[in-house]
This record gives C-alpha cells, structure tokens and sequence, in this order.
C-alpha cells in the first residue's frame, strides 16, 4: 500500500467522455484510488461528491469532462472536475469562490439543484474556476473540493 503523505503525494486524472455512464465510470475509478491509497474511510463520500460534479458536468455541457484526485494532506484530498462548460453553477459561484460556510437553504419543491449543495456540505473546502478569466481562448470551468477525515460535514445537522 502506497504511503498518504504529503511527503508522498500522488495526482490521478481520468477524462471521461460526454457520456451518461461516465459518473459510474468516475465513481468505481476513484473509490479504488482512495482504498487502494488506505483511506477506504473517504471512499463513501468521494464517491458521493465525484458523482454529483460528474453528472453536473454531463447534465450541463456538451463535451468531455476531465478528473483530478489529488492527495493534498495527510488525509485530505482534492477532487477536481473540468467540463466545456464556461457557466459556474451557483453553490460555486462568487462571492464563494473559496471557502467554507452556511450551505444555503434547498428549494424542496424544485426537480434539481441539490446535488452540488451535497458537495459543499460534505467538502471542508470548495471553490470555481472559470477557465475564460485568465486563459484566453479555453473555454469551460473547474469546480473543486476537499474532502478529508476532519472537516466534513457528512452527517452534521
């Protein structure tokens, strides 16, 4: 088994096409990433985030879609997902382009919107990108979170 340290870091990335299936394909990849690197107590909710920034990515562009797994601490990694995109959904959006805080208020008569609220109550940090502001002629987005074994909020009330 590989060492989770910062003075051993490691970085997977997987591109996934424009395709439903894709999040399943993100899912399984990046559990055996997180167990494979003794951190099988991440596993359930990694997979739970990778899948909501997946489908997000699936549901609202129309191209291929990159992921980033990426060890950042002892117990903490990042996920990253880039899509073709360039519009930032708005649990990501600024003013909270980084950080922690109150996971707003969740329209329960809506078809959809709580995915990505999901993923800002289990990450300890979050944040956008939106790749046309300083790379000119890329288009798209990259939302990213962290989740570690302190400061999720997996199960708070």
């Amino acid at each position: 088994m590989a060492d989770a340290s910062p003075e051993n870091p490691w970085s997977y990335s997987l591109t996934l096409p424009h395709d439903a299936r894709s999040a399943r394909i993100a899912r399984l990849t990046l559990r055996g990433v997180v167990e494979s690197h003794g951190l099988d107590e991440l596993a359930d909710v990694v997979e739970l985030v990778v899948s909501e920034l997946v489908t997000n990515a699936y549901l609202h562009s129309d191209g291929p879609a990159e992921i980033r797994l990426k060890l950042v601490g002892p117990s903490t990694v990042r996920i990253s997902v880039w899509d073709t995109s360039p519009d930032i959904p708005e649990p990501f959006m600024r003013p909270v382009k980084l950080g922690r805080g109150a996971v707003p208020a969740v329209d329960t008569d809506a078809d959809g919107g709580r995915g990505l609220l999901v993923v800002r109550r289990c990450a300890g940090n979050w944040g956008s990108w939106g790749l046309d502001e300083d790379f000119p002629g890329l288009t798209g987005k990259l939302l990213w979170c962290e989740v570690g074994r302190e400061g999720a909020l997996v199960g708070a009330p």
